[in-house]
């Protein structure tokens, strides 16, 4: 189901977040069926998880949560078994830096994630901007590098921990 972003990202913005994990379930709901992959309770959950803010979270955060609040006796392989579904589905990127995981506003269609990350707060901020990456893959083939995948991460300071500052 396609929504058009606004030009400010949400996570930099007020808003009702709610709004944002029941459409990315949805879209789960909707990608999963047009793929013939099955989104069980357990990866649904763990979507959401994802989803209940702008900031990454750790596969151990998740585990954590299931537990207490969920009451859920899940292993650490059968979360990442899920958090592994999730992302060859294109619902969740993997911030490496940060060694965790955040939704995807767009996974209707395959794309590179370029993420602005908060040293201070940790949001997480995703762009697609095709100009970086086909930047980036030509200055690959200047030297005969052939890209695979691609996460650019960039590390600073949100608009709402500058004014803080």
């Amino acid at each position: 189901m396609y929504r058009p972003l606004p030009d400010t990202p949400l996570a930099c913005l007020p808003h009702d977040h709610s709004q944002c994990v029941d459409n990315a379930l949805a879209d789960a709901d909707s990608i999963c069926a047009r793929q013939g992959v099955r989104l069980t309770a357990l990866r649904r959950r763990v979507l959401e998880l994802v989803w209940q803010s702008h900031k990454p979270l750790g596969a151990y955060d998740i585990l954590g949560t299931l537990s207490e609040e969920d009451g859920r006796r899940a292993a650490p392989p059968t979360v990442y078994r899920a958090l592994d579904f999730l992302l060859e589905n294109g619902l969740i990127h993997r911030i490496a830096s940060l060694n965790a995981f955040i939704g995807c506003i767009r996974p209707e269609h395959s794309h590179q994630g370029q993420f602005l990350i908060c040293r201070e707060c940790r949001t997480a901020i995703e762009l697609e901007h095709p100009a970086i990456s086909e930047a980036i893959v030509a200055g690959a083939q200047r030297v005969g590098f052939r890209v695979e995948t691609e996460t650019v991460e960039v590390v600073g300071l949100c608009a709402r921990c500058q004014e803080a500052a």
